[in-house]
């Protein structure tokens, strides 16, 4: 397995004599997602489908190199290179925490992510989405209002529209991190199970110590977010859940390749003023 920059990162926490192509091989459960920790504060489930099953092999891509974060406390001197180094360091404990199947970092900057069809970009993305077939892919969301978030989404469908229909995966989500899918309608919403194993969810947010101790307190954002999307998911029945994390369905993206993604967006955002309006209207 070899991607287009040096500095990338191919971790195996599995058993010793597993390869990184057999490990990606037998991927079930695949998220590709912008930063290190967006996977732990994120897509906290897809880690919790696989944790501690024989039959379900959870695999983690962070596509930056992490430079460019904010940092404070004693991270605050750090260069960019040297957080480089700290938060490779810390995705990797994440990865043995969470017993993924595999982790890698592709370490590319966050300039060349945001370039449509970048060729090292869309190489690697291609390698990736080409050697596996999991069930389920997780993503960033189009309606996310971090750059870099959104732009990791354009590539990988980029790559995954690239493939044959019948190589591309068959079910594709788009999870919550700087905008939650709290708004999206009852019958759009896909509800992730963030409940199991309450402790590791900490512990994994928590790893990433020069982003919480570096003054973003995610440890406690996350968490709370995923609480009170389990209460305030009804209104007229008790919690089913503890803890739920949103996600948005983008398989259709994924099978119709002609499908517009800022339509698609935009579209569950006209279906939300849409009910707002008819409740407004039924009510006032």
């Amino acid at each position: 397995m070899k991607f287009s920059r040096p500095e990338a990162d191919i971790y195996l926490p599995a058993p010793a004599g597993l390869t990184p192509e057999a490990a990606l091989a037998r991927t079930t459960h695949l998220c590709v997602i912008a930063h290190q920790d967006d996977i732990e504060i994120n897509a906290y489930p897809a880690v919790t489908e696989c944790y501690g099953r024989a039959d379900r092999f959870f695999t983690g891509v962070v596509a930056t190199n992490g430079a460019g974060s904010p940092r404070s406390g004693k991270y605050a001197a750090h260069t960019d290179a040297q957080m480089q180094a700290v938060r490779r360091e810390e995705q990797r404990a994440a990865a043995r925490l969470g017993n993924y199947n595999l982790q890698i970092q592709l370490a590319h900057p966050s300039p060349d992510l945001k370039q449509r069809g970048h060729p090292d970009v869309l190489a690697d993305l291609r390698l990736l989405f080409g050697a596996c077939r999991p069930e389920v892919v997780y993503l960033h969301q189009p309606v996310d209002k971090h750059d870099t978030h959104v732009a990791v989404l354009l590539r990988c469908l980029e790559a995954i529209r690239s493939l044959e229909p019948a190589r591309r995966p068959r079910r594709v989500l788009g999870v919550e991190a700087w905008r939650g899918l709290d708004w999206l309608g009852d019958d759009e919403k896909v509800p992730l199970d963030a409940s199991a194993h309450p402790e590791l969810a900490g512990e994994l947010i928590r790893i990433f110590d020069s982003q919480v101790a570096g003054g973003k307190r995610y440890d406690v954002a996350a968490l709370g977010r995923r609480a009170a999307n389990a209460t305030f998911h009804t209104s007229h029945a008790t919690d089913q859940f503890t803890s739920i994390a949103w996600a948005m369905d983008l398989t259709p993206l994924v099978i119709d390749e002609k499908l517009d993604v800022q339509e698609f967006a935009l579209g569950a955002i006209d279906r939300l003023r849409a009910d707002v309006a008819a409740r407004l209207k039924k009510l006032r």
